[in-house]
């Protein structure tokens, strides 16, 4: 588990590199969609670390609440 968490982790590093070139190549280029694609990779340089931060917490909840309910010292109502 603790490999695939790496793997991950470098994965999401790599992708948001790539995130950030992108970013700086559509703002440097002159062209009439290059205004846009800049404005696309703004928003997914900012909306995809903090969904896969949201999706960490849930996660993590979920895990504790499910390891909770299996306790059988845990008998409150």
């Amino acid at each position: 588990m603790n490999k695939l968490k790496r793997i991950f982790a470098l994965a999401g590093a790599v992708l948001l590199i790539c995130m950030y070139a992108s970013t700086l190549v559509f703002a440097l280029i002159d062209s009439p969609a290059a205004s846009d694609l800049l404005k696309a990779s703004i928003a997914a340089t900012i909306l995809i670390p903090v969904l896969l931060y949201a999706y960490i917490l849930v996660a993590r909840l979920l895990k504790n609440h499910s390891e909770n309910d299996e306790d059988p010292h845990n008998n409150v109502l």
